[in-house]
């Protein structure tokens, strides 16, 4: 009778934490306050590496001409001149001369991590005592840096956001704005609504000099990925990592099924290495766990309560997202629980090794940072 009130508890729990994740997350999509800018803007640097073009990169590098922010220098990062996006960056540039914004091409091979040695030229070149890396297939609304800078406290080391997934074209694409949106979105924002949060590689809003005591970029190559390193190297200092009140959307645009879980699967890599301990309670995070944990117990008895607790499941992440104004169409909620059914697999899977490949690099935890030469 014991192991029949721990699984019922264990159900409940789960449901509860689901529930309040959603919750959080609505609380943030409430009106927000206005943002006031202070009487002297500080000297923002915005840092956008580019490696190559993908299908929106014109609107999500454009978007950055398109800032209102009036302090602010735009450094956009390319290793080749050859690539694709550095005659795009170029064309932006000169239709829009009244913006301060340059190119810098090279690549200082300080880590293992080609993105961090792509932005190492711009990071030694900014001017700024507040530094943004942004990604470049992020689409920044006007008041980008506002919001970033109204998520500042006197505790802050960094400033981050997760992506929204947006305009995906197909179900492999809602799959992956469903993992983005209602799986990973939703637990950080609800994370840093009671005080945890930890970073995301997307956006990150460094302050100087909090970086440069950690030791620059080249501390960020400890880990297999940047923001696994960002949130230890914030924490190692006692400062904390805070998120905008709302997050910023990734147009996707179509997607296929390997590349989708291939994506998951390097993402979910990261998180192991970083923090294994909580990698390890993602499997709880689904409905279907609770609910196989009370078949044993309950057999055909659990059926009856298995159909309201799915259905209470996802209509509170779906009232959460129609709420928050992220994608919630029909294939959208067949994308969750197709998610959700996938969530097993893919923490089963994620145990089996540690490295993975991007961009053509090989990556692999406990990789030590190269030195600059």
């Amino acid at each position: 009778m014991i192991f029949a009130y721990l699984a019922l508890g264990f159900a409940v729990l789960a449901l509860g934490l689901h529930l309040a994740s959603a919750v959080l997350t609505m609380l943030r999509y409430r009106k927000p306050s206005p943002r006031n800018l202070p009487a002297d803007a500080p000297l923002i640097t915005l840092l956008r590496p580019v490696c190559g073009l993908d299908n929106h990169d014109e609107e999500t590098l454009g978007s950055t001409f398109h800032l209102s922010y009036p302090n602010l220098e735009i450094i956009f990062c390319a290793a080749r001149e050859e690539d694709p996006a550095v005659a795009l960056l170029q064309k932006l540039i000169a239709q829009h001369p009244q913006v301060n914004a340059r190119v810098m091409v090279g690549e200082d091979r300080i880590t293992a991590n080609p993105k961090l040695n792509n932005l190492e030229k711009g990071w030694q070149a900014a001017r700024g005592d507040f530094v943004a890396m942004t990604d470049s297939n992020l689409l920044l609304p006007t008041d980008y840096i506002e919001q970033l800078l109204a998520a500042f406290r006197p505790d802050t080391g960094l400033v981050t956001s997760p992506p929204i997934g947006v305009r995906g074209e197909g179900m492999a694409a809602a799959l992956e704005c469903a993992f983005l949106n209602g799986f990973q979105g939703r637990w950080q924002l609800a994370a840093d609504s009671v005080g945890l949060g930890y970073a995301q590689g997307k956006t990150l809003m460094w302050r100087r000099d909090v970086l440069e005591r950690a030791g620059g970029l080249v501390s960020l190559g400890r880990d297999l990925a940047e923001d696994v390193a960002s949130t230890k190297r914030v924490r190692d200092q006692g400062l904390k990592v805070r998120l905008t009140r709302q997050a910023f959307t990734q147009p996707i645009g179509p997607r296929n099924f390997g590349a989708v879980w291939a994506r998951q699967l390097r993402w979910a890599r990261v998180r192991r290495d970083g923090f294994v301990g909580l990698f390890a309670a993602e499997i709880l995070l689904g409905p279907f766990v609770p609910l196989a944990a009370l078949v044993p117990l309950f057999g055909w008895a659990t059926l009856p309560t298995a159909l309201p607790f799915l259905g209470l499941w996802y209509g509170a992440e779906l009232a959460m997202m129609r709420f928050a104004g992220w994608p919630s169409k029909r294939e959208d909620i067949t994308a969750m629980v197709l998610r959700d059914l996938l969530l097993a697999p893919l923490w089963l899977q994620t145990w089996r090794s540690r490295g993975f490949e991007w961009r053509g690099s090989a990556m692999a935890p406990g990789v030590v940072s190269e030195v600059k030469v």
